[in-house]
């Protein structure tokens, strides 16, 4: 048994759970992990967040509390170890969206129009304090990652982006920069549980939250329905986009941020492989690589073709090549 290990185990004694079964749920692109533990007909998720590795369990908590209070479902929480890193939380269940839309596509259009009602329903509520705001440069910066980690890693140089940087500031900052809300950053299918038992916005469960931010209402709506992680139904889509504001201007705005996601995930996903090791989010490149040149097919992004045109298309040769720097740059 590893030290981490035992101290997992030695968390859950002193939490009741003594000699209860652990199984792992999942893990993430960051160092945390979720095990399921039962113990004589009891259930609860165990969240091991090592501390020091950029996740607070704490912010998990706050926002937990902030979503609650406002009539969503986010995880209680049992028992706390926070200076270890280690929450004991309720289990929402296996019903996540998009095991239940893959099972069966009918279901897909309801599952995210019951999302995209959560997404209004948190934004038209205050956000708590002291949430980190990001400016136009910053969310740049952050799309510059397709540059400096997945070019990079195809290519061999580093290139100036600093005028790609300057560019897209622009274009958030007279098409996407509006007022301010409250977003989760990582609204997706794969974060987003059904839970039949409740009622109106309950249910829907939430998960993946600690790092939520000040953002545009727009963020997550594309965080949900340009997904990396599966293909969403065009029509889907387009229903969604209309739900919330079928407006050209929210359209820009939808294309702009579009992009700035698309281009941010390509890098971190080659970033995850050259730096953390984990290769498994390489396959998924392709398929943001699609959303992110059907954002730049709105008029409003013209100017950022040029720029795009510079990323390699991520062909099987592409990826392998990254694939096969897995951890050299740990």
């Amino acid at each position: 048994m590893t030290d981490r290990a035992a101290r997992r185990r030695g968390f859950l004694d002193g939490a009741g759970w003594a000699g209860a079964d652990c199984r792992c749920l999942a893990g993430d692109a960051s160092d945390r992990r979720y095990d399921r533990v039962t113990l004589g007909g009891r259930s609860a998720v165990l969240m091991d967040a090592p501390p020091g590795k950029g996740d607070d369990p704490a912010d998990f908590l706050s926002i937990a509390g902030h979503l609650r209070r406002i009539g969503l479902s986010a995880p209680e929480c049992y028992a706390m170890d926070l200076q270890q890193g280690f929450l004991l939380l309720e289990d929402l269940g296996d019903g996540l969206f998009a095991r239940l839309a893959a099972a069966d596509p009918a279901r897909e259009a309801p599952l995210y129009a019951a999302a995209t009602d959560v997404l209004r329903h948190l934004q038209a509520h205050p956000a708590p304090p002291g949430l980190p705001d990001l400016s136009a440069a910053d969310w740049a910066q952050a799309a510059a990652f397709a540059f400096d980690w997945y070019r990079f890693a195809v290519t061999g140089d580093k290139m100036d982006t600093r005028p790609f940087c300057a560019t897209l500031q622009d274009l958030v900052s007279r098409h996407a920069d509006g007022p301010r809300v409250m977003i989760l950053r990582d609204f997706h299918a794969e974060n987003l549980l059904w839970l039949p038992g409740r009622q109106g916005m309950a249910r829907v469960g939430l998960l993946d939250f600690q790092l939520a931010q000040m953002g545009q209402p727009v963020y997550d709506l594309v965080s949900l329905l340009q997904d990396a992680r599966r293909d969403v139904l065009p029509a889907t889509e387009a229903q969604m986009v209309a739900q919330v504001d079928p407006s050209a201007a929210f359209a820009r705005s939808y294309a702009v941020w579009g992009l700035q996601r698309a281009l941010r995930i390509i890098g971190v996903f080659a970033r995850l492989c050259l730096v953390a090791g984990k290769p498994g989010y390489l396959p998924m490149i392709p398929r943001v690589w699609g959303q992110m040149h059907r954002n730049l097919a709105h008029p409003a992004l013209a100017d950022l073709r040029p720029f795009c045109a510079l990323l390699p298309v991520p062909d099987p040769a592409t990826l392998a090549k990254i694939g096969g720097q897995c951890g050299a740059f740990r």
